[in-house]
This record gives structure tokens, sequence and C-alpha cells, in this order.
């Protein structure tokens, strides 16, 4: 019966929002009615119920959980302190662990208002040159801003000015260390800071990890024509970077996230997930992840996003073949947008398995 109303809801979701779309493009796919033995089945592949969905982190990472279980029930920083003393200053999963650690306490203060996130402000109070406590502080500051306010409010800009403000300090804490500078690429662009300044904080970040794919992410956003560039600015952006990018590493698909970022303004072209050029930036993409290391923190955010795309094209077996290696966890782009991202995915994740199964896919022929 639950597997039932499962599939009922996510047959509805599909109905109102996506099997429209399906049905006007060539060929169509024809769902099952619920509780029909051809009913496509997601379960059937061992993807994880959507009510289990995790949407805190796009992919695992069972230290930087056991870690935030520990601090948010006994509310003691150390153990935060600790994982990200250890976790190398030029890879990805600095940025990463950093940002989800700010994120869990920005999310505590917004549930409990003077309250939520004391563990946050006794780790400065405490250890105020620790540099990993400085960083998290920039981040979270950063968060607040942005689920508190909105860009030209004077206590938006506040709020920035004093992140800006610990983004120094926790460079100066942390030489070498590219999270500080990665932290206020969203100051630059919720203050607007120009091309050159802009440039310049740049330049440093790419001395200390050039081919971070985080930071490339996050200076993609202020390129966009959203902020302070236009979407030839953020093409050039993608595309250099990707032209750049040596092998095995994700900055070949930046393209396909400069495509995202501006897809409200071109998917009036018809068969748009078909054209030239998305066919080529999901490629990129493709190239990217097979040649990535296994073990890369970045390597599920690009997964996430060609699933988007994959499904939009009707290449249903690749975008089953990114599925199987991400289901689990949704905090990602395109999903982490929506109100509820573990149903948006849940509903790209069942119309994916059923334009695989209208074409003669099964669970048995889906390697993992």
């Amino acid at each position: 019966m639950e597997t039932f109303l499962w599939f009922l809801l996510v047959l509805g979701m599909l109905g109102v929002i996506v099997v429209p779309w399906v049905l006007r493009r060539r060929g169509g796919i024809r769902l099952a009615a619920p509780g029909s033995p051809d009913a496509a089945d997601p379960e059937a592949y061992g993807f994880v119920r959507q009510e289990r969905l995790d949407v805190r982190m796009p992919g695992p990472d069972q230290d930087l959980l056991d870690v935030l279980d520990v601090v948010q029930h006994t509310q003691e920083w150390r153990a935060a302190a600790q994982l990200l003393a250890g976790t190398p200053k030029e890879g990805e999963l600095r940025w990463q662990r950093v940002q989800a650690f700010a994120g869990a306490a920005s999310l505590e203060l917004r549930d409990r208002p003077g309250a939520g996130g004391a563990w946050l402000r006794a780790w400065r109070a405490e250890a105020p040159k620790d540099a990993g406590g400085a960083a998290v502080h920039a981040e979270f500051l950063v968060q607040q801003a942005w689920r508190s306010s909105s860009a030209g409010r004077d206590d938006f800009r506040i709020i920035l000015e004093e992140a800006r403000t610990v983004c120094g300090e926790a460079a100066l804490l942390a030489p070498g260390d590219p999270v500080p500078y990665i932290v206020e690429l969203a100051v630059a662009r919720g203050l607007g800071y120009g091309h050159e300044q802009f440039d310049q904080m740049w330049a440093k970040i790419i001395d200390r990890a050039p081919e971070h794919m985080g930071a490339h992410l996050a200076a993609l956003h202020y390129w966009c024509e959203k902020w302070h560039g236009s979407r030839q600015d953020a093409d050039r952006f993608a595309q250099s970077a990707a032209a750049r990018a040596p092998r095995g590493s994700l900055l070949a698909a930046l393209p396909l996230f400069a495509l995202w970022e501006h897809l409200d303004d071109i998917t009036m072209v018809r068969d748009f997930y078909r054209t030239a050029v998305v066919s080529k930036a999901m490629d990129g993409a493709l190239h990217a992840v097979h040649s990535a290391r296994p073990d890369d923190p970045m390597l599920a955010h690009v997964r996430h996003l060609l699933v988007h795309f994959l499904v939009g094209a009707e290449r249903w077996a690749e975008a089953m073949h990114q599925l199987v290696r991400v289901d689990g966890h949704v905090g990602a782009l395109p999903w982490t947008l929506s109100e509820d991202p573990a149903a948006r995915y849940a509903i790209y994740r069942a119309l994916a398995v059923a334009g695989y199964e209208a074409n003669g896919g099964t669970p048995a022929t889906l390697p993992h």
C-alpha cells in the first residue's frame, strides 16, 4: 500500500508538471496506470523512497554527518574544528564542509531565533584564532544575508560588510587557504564589486587553487546576466575554464552550468535540449564525469545537473546511469531551488525510469 501511495503521488506530480511536456515531444511516453504490473517503479532499481532522500548534501560525507550530529546535539564546537583542521585546504571538501557547518548554524538560528547556532558563537568566542571557525562564521553571515534579506536593502549590505571583514580575518589566519576568498565571491556578488575588483580577488583564488570547481561555480554566478555580467560573459568564463581544464578535472562541465544559469532566457527554442549547444555542453560534462576521480567531492554536483538535462533531451539510459550513482542525496542544483527538493528530484527520476522502460530498459539491463 505504501509503495502504491508513493507511486501515485509521483505520478500525480508528473501529470501536473512534466508529463504534458513529454507527450508533446516526438514519440512521447505512455505511463501505465498506478498498480498496473507494467507501471514503472523507481524502487525496482534500488532507488531510495522520496521521503528518505537526504536534502542536505549532494553526495555522502559520513564524517561530516557524524560531526554535525555531535555538534547539534551537544552544542560543542570542538569536533567541527577538528574535522576542518584535518581537511586539506586546497581541496573541494573543505569548502563543502564550511558551507555545511554554516548552513546548519543558519538554519538553527532560523528555527530558534536568538538561541540556534550557539555552538558557532561559542566557537568564535573561545577560539578566535581558529581558521576554520572564522571561515564558517564568514559563510554563516553570507547565508544569513541571503536567507533573511534581499539585495539592495540596508540590512543585507550591513551583514555582507561584516562578512567581508570576517573573510579578511579568516584569510590572515590561514595563508594559502582559498576558502575565505571563495566565501567573499558571494559578498562580491551581493555588494556589487566592479569587474576590476572582482578580478583581483579571483586572482587570489586561482593562485591558491586553480582547478577548484566550487570556486568556479561561485564566480560563474557573478558573471551571469542577473548579477554583474551577461550571458556572453558567463559563457566566456565557463568556456575558458573548460578549455584549460586538465584531464580528470570537472571544469569541463562548467559550460553546462552556464546554460543552466540562463535557462529561462533560452528554452523557448524548439527542441532546446536537442540543440547543438546543449548537446555539446552535456557531452563535455559526461566526459568530465567519466574521467574524474570517483571520490571527487564535486562529482555529484555535475551528475545531478546532468540528470536534468539528459531527461530533457530524452537520453533516458544516460540519465539512469547518473541516477544510480547519486540517488539518496539531493542537496544540489537543480533540485535545491525548489521548495521541496526531494519531490522535484523524484519527478525527474520517475520520468527517467518511465522513459528507460518505454525503450526496453529493465533493472537487469542497468549496470550499477
